[in-house]
């Protein structure tokens, strides 16, 4: 296979500290996701050797609202500053922030004319900085049935018409395939459409949010559809173990093999 695979700290080996969770997946060949970055030790995390895929880009705000705006844009100037110690290549963001059981911050399903214009201006904001730092920022589509009610900019659709528009080099597309199974489907021709735009691939299956084989999603069609296109970035499970996490893994691996 010519991508990586990379695998969520965040959501396996959970009976373990989060640094010894980093170096489970290192040791077993994986790249690392993280979450929020503000209350790990960071200098411990980097000590593993672990290369880090993605982390989450911002603590807080959102990509409309004035004071969402300045607050986000603080926030991830704060986050670049921490993916240097990991040297992370790619910082996660969302339409808006995420508070317990991942409900919106700034909850908005129906958005005006000008809160996409106001977006695509953040997103640009966003993109230079990102490149100032050598880094990419990404916004990632949620699903709102399940997971994440309210969200606004939180469909597929929605997140790769705003990276596409903004046509920015430091924004590119998370692309989530739960998620988009969730909320949309027809997984093989979204992934033919977002990919001029996708940073990374992000996977779990569907129901349970599990690893591959555990659901509905053919992953080794999605397979074989990135290798046929060439793609030789990332794909991260973003998943919990349904049993075993060694078994998870595997499976994981098997899939994208």
């Amino acid at each position: 296979m010519s991508y990586r695979l990379a695998a969520c700290a965040e959501m396996l080996f959970l009976d373990r500290p989060i640094v010894d969770r980093v170096r489970a997946l290192d040791e077993r060949g994986f790249e690392v996701e993280i979450w929020d970055w503000s209350g790990k030790d960071l200098p411990a995390l980097a000590a593993t050797g672990a290369t880090f895929s993605s982390m989450t880009g911002y603590l807080r705000g959102d990509l409309i609202t004035e004071r969402g705006q300045a607050e986000l844009i603080a926030t991830a100037r704060d986050s670049l500053a921490a993916a240097e110690v990991l040297d992370v290549p790619r910082l996660n963001l969302h339409g808006t922030g995420l508070g317990p059981d991942g409900l919106p911050v700034t909850p908005g399903e129906r958005v005006s004319g000008g809160d996409w214009i106001r977006a695509a201006d953040t997103l640009r904001r966003l993109g230079d900085l990102a490149l100032d730092a050598g880094r990419t920022f990404m916004l990632e589509n949620l699903n709102r049935a399940v997971d994440h009610p309210g969200t606004p900019f939180a469909r597929a659709a929605d997140t790769l018409e705003l990276i596409s528009a903004v046509d920015h080099p430091g924004v590119r597309l998370n692309l989530d395939l739960y998620h988009a199974q969730i909320g949309e489907g027809n997984l093989l021709s979204l992934v033919d459409r977002a990919l001029p735009w996708v940073g990374e691939f992000q996977i779990a299956d569907v129901p349970g949010r599990c690893e591959p084989g555990t659901g509905e999603i053919r992953y080794p069609a999605i397979a074989a559809a990135l290798a046929r296109h060439g793609y030789t970035g990332v794909i991260g499970l973003e998943g919990f173990a349904s049993g075993d996490p060694e078994q998870a893994l595997e499976a994981f691996r098997e899939a994208f093999a």
